[in-house]
C-alpha cells in the first residue's frame, strides 16, 4: 500500500452543513480507520503472553500498567499521524531527507529487523490459534496464516477503506471474545478499579510490568501511521481543512487505543479472576487454553482460540504492511506486492519451521523490539519538533517536554526489560 495513493476526500466531508448531526457523524466515519489498524499491534500475541502471566501471577495488581502503556501510545501515535497529515510524507521518507546518509542506514535495518521480529510474534501467534482451534500442525498452520493475511491487505485492491474494515472486523472480533471470558470469569470489579488507578510495584512484578510495557508500545506501527492517514489528506481544504483531519485522527486513535486498552485489560481480569483465584501460575498460551476450558466451559476455550487467531492474523497483516511502508520510504524499493509479503513472511516461516519453541519465541521477539523502539520514537520526535518540516504544526514546547518524558520513560523500562531478561 503506497504512501502516495491518496484519494480525494468529497466536499461534503470537509465541510458539511451545520447543524446536521448524521452528516457530522458521517464526516467522522470517513476520518475512522487507520487507528483501528494501528491498535491491532497493541492486542497482538505478544500481549497475550504478558497479560495472562501479569493475571495469573499477581492478580489485578498490574493493571494500571495496560492504563499508562495506552495513554504513551495515544501519545506517540497521534504524534506519527500528525506528521503524516502536516507533511503528506511518511515517517521513513522524511527520515531519509532529513538525516545523513549513514543515519538512515541505520534506521532502514533497524526498522526491518524490528519489522521482521514482529512478523515473527504475529505469525506465531496465528499459527497457534489455528493449533489450538483445528489441531493443525504449527507449519502447515503459519502456512494458512501468511496466506490469510495476504488475503487481508490483497484487499487494498477495493481501496484502504476495505482493509481497514477488514482489520476492524478482527478487532470486533477479539473484543466479543473477551466480552465472553469476562462474563463467565466474573471479576472483583471493585479490586478492578482500584488496581487501574492506584499503581503497585513489587520486587517479583517489575520484571512482568516491563515485559507488559515492551509488548505494547511497538515501534513498526510508529512508522506505519504516518503513511495510513495519507488516503484521507486533502491539501485543497488549505490549513483549515488539515487541521480538522488532524482533530478527526486524534478521535480515531482515541476510540481505537481505548478498545485496545479494554482488550488488553480485559486479558489480565479474566487471568486474575480464573487462574490466580485457583492458585495457577500460566506459564504458556496453550496451558491457557487448556486450563480455561474445564474452569469456565469449553466455551470459554474456543473464545480464547478464536481471540489469538483473530489477533494473529490481523496483526500478521499489518506487520506486512508496516514492512512495506518502511521499504518504500527508506529504500524507496519497489518489489511488488506480492514479493513485499513473501520477504517479510520468511523468517517467522523459518522458526515455525525449525520447531523452535513458540512461546520462547514470542518472548524473544518482543526482548528484540526492545532495541528498535528507540530508533523510531527518536526521529519522530526531531522531526515533529523542525519548524520548516511541520509548520503551524510543529510540536509545542509542552508537546516537546511530555513527548521526551514518554520517550525517556519507554526507553528507560524497554533497557531495564534487556537487563533483566538477560541478567536477572
Amino acid at each position: 500500500m503506497a504512501a502516495s495513493s491518496a484519494v480525494a476526500v468529497p466536499a461534503w466531508v470537509i465541510s458539511p452543513p451545520r447543524g446536521r448531526v448524521s452528516v457530522r457523524l458521517s464526516r467522522l466515519a470517513a476520518f475512522l480507520g487507520p487507528a483501528f489498524v494501528v491498535s491491532v499491534a497493541y492486542v497482538d500475541p505478544g500481549n497475550f503472553a504478558t497479560n495472562l502471566s501479569a493475571g495469573s501471577n499477581f492478580s489485578y495488581g498490574l493493571v494500571w500498567v495496560v492504563l499508562w502503556s495506552n495513554l504513551m501510545a495515544i501519545f506517540l501515535q497521534t504524534l506519527s499521524a500528525k506528521l503524516g497529515i502536516a507533511t503528506g510524507k511518511t515517517l521513513p521518507q522524511l527520515c531519509t531527507e532529513q538525516f545523513s546518509s549513514a543515519a538512515n542506514w541505520f534506521l532502514w535495518g533497524v526498522a526491518e529487523l524490528a519489522a521482521m521480529a514482529t512478523n515473527v510474534a504475529e505469525f506465531l501467534g496465528g499459527a497457534l490459534g489455528f493449533y489450538l482451534l483445528f489441531h493443525i500442525p504449527l507449519v502447515w498452520a503459519g502456512l494458512l496464516t501468511g496466506v490469510c493475511s495476504l488475503i487481508i491487505i490483497g484487499l487494498d485492491r477495493y481501496g484502504q477503506k476495505a482493509v481497514e474494515w477488514a482489520i476492524t472486523a478482527l478487532v470486533g472480533v477479539i473484543s466479543l471474545s473477551y466480552v465472553l471470558e469476562i462474563f463467565l470469569a466474573g471479576p472483583d470489579w471493585g479490586q478492578v478499579a482500584l488496581h487501574t488507578l492506584v499503581p503497585s510495584l513489587g520486587r517479583d512484578s517489575i520484571l512482568v510490568a516491563v515485559g507488559m510495557l515492551g509488548a505494547t508500545v511497538m515501534p513498526h506501527v510508529i512508522f506505519l501511521h504516518s503513511q495510513l492517514v495519507l488516503s484521507r489528506r486533502d491539501a485543497s481544504g488549505g490549513l483549515a481543512g488539515l487541521r480538522r483531519h488532524l482533530r478527526m485522527e486524534k478521535i480515531d486513535v482515541a476510540v481505537a487505543m481505548n478498545v485496545a486498552f479494554l482488550i488488553n485489560a480485559s486479558m489480565v481480569v479474566v487471568a486474575a479472576a480464573v487462574f490466580h483465584t485457583r492458585g495457577m501460575s500460566v506459564t504458556s498460551i496453550e496451558q491457557a487454553h487448556m486450563s480455561l476450558a474445564p474452569l469456565l466451559g469449553a466455551f470459554s476455550g474456543t473464545a480464547f482460540a478464536i481471540a489469538l487467531l483473530a489477533s494473529g492474523l490481523s496483526s500478521s497483516a499489518v506487520g506486512t504492511m508496516a514492512g512495506q511502508c518502511v521499504m518504500q520510504g527508506f529504500g524507496r524499493v519497489r518489489l511488488g506486492p506480492f514479493w513485499e509479503r513473501l520477504l517479510a513472511m520468511i523468517p517467522a516461516m523459518g522458526i515455525i519451521a525449525s520447531g523452535f519453541d513458540p512461546v520462547r519465541s514470542l518472548i524473544l521477539s518482543q526482548v528484540s523490539l526492545s532495541f528498535a523502539l528507540p530508533f523510531a520514537i527518536i526521529p519522530l520526535l526531531i522531526i515533529t519538533g523542525r519548524r520548516r518540516v511541520m509548520g503551524p504544526f510543529t510540536n509545542t514546547r509542552l508537546t516537546s517536554v511530555a513527548g521526551c518524558v514518554v520517550a525517556g520513560a519507554i526507553i528507560g523500562i524497554n533497557l531495564l526489560l534487556l537487563y533483566l531478561t538477560i541478567f536477572a
